[in-house]
Order: C-alpha cells, then structure tokens, then sequence
C-alpha cells in the first residue's frame, strides 16, 4: 500500500508541476505575444479556470505527501519526504499570500476595466510564479529520489 501511495503522490505533484511549469514558460509567453486586449483577457480567462483546480491540486499534493511522511515514518526516504512536504507547505503559503490576491484581481478584468497597471501586476505575478515554480520542482525531486 505504501508503494502505491509514493506513485500516485509522486505522479499527481509530477503533473503539477509539469502544468505549472508550462504556465511560466509557455503559456505566458504565448499569451503575452497576443495583442493587448486578447492578451489581457487569456490571461483573465487563465486565472479563472487554473484559480479553480491549482488549490485542490496544491492541497492534495501536500495531503498525500504528508500521508507518505506518516506512513513511510520508519522507511528510508522519510526525511526527503518531510521536506517535499515542507517545500509543498511554502508554495501554498506563497500562493496565498502573494499569488492569488492578483489572481483574484486579473480574473475580473476586462479591457474595459482593467487597471492602468495590469502589465505591472501581470509581471509581479509572474516573478512570484517564477519561484513558486522552483519550489514545486524541488519538492518534486525530492520526491522522486525518495523513491530510490
């Protein structure tokens, strides 16, 4: 049972990171190269569809990693696991404090109402992704060595 709790943890937080990551380095930069108002609004509409599953998927992924820390306790491994868990703790908390207030604002904007600044936000929100992005493949190769 342990066994298939370190697959399925280590595949769900795997796929995590692959969507985040295709976020900062892919998406962004195709919807960036769009025109002003198309850009503005795939971004609006971006923050509203992954602002709807990234915190299920970001909570699961540290629930079942917390699962594998206490049912791997006695296992080797367990010290990496802790702190992929860890790791998971600060994306979260980087997502809330940092991320999701401008994601709460882009996902309303409109061209008609969106701020003067909207690039700006886009931009800082796009650094803080940067690093959440870091911080997500660090927990994930840390599982994924705790596998061996």
């Amino acid at each position: 049972m342990l066994n298939a709790l370190e697959i399925v943890t280590t595949v769900v937080v795997g796929v995590m990171v692959g969507v985040e990551f295709s976020v900062a380095f892919v998406m962004n930069r195709i919807l960036n190269a769009l025109p002003e108002d198309s850009a503005q609004l795939g971004h609006a509409h971006g923050g509203r569809m992954l602002g709807a599953v990234m915190p299920v998927w970001y909570t699961g992924s540290l629930v079942l990693a917390a699962i594998w820390a206490i049912a791997g306790w006695h296992h080797r491994g367990t010290g990496l696991v802790v702190t992929a868990a860890a790791l998971l703790i600060l994306s979260v908390i980087m997502s809330i404090l940092l991320l999701v207030p401008i994601n709460n604002r882009n996902k309303t904007w409109t061209p008609d109402n969106r701020p003067a600044d909207w690039k700006q936000q886009l931009n800082r929100w796009e650094r803080f992704h940067y690093v959440r992005v870091a911080v997500i493949i660090a927990a994930f190769a840390l599982l994924v060595t705790a596998l061996t």
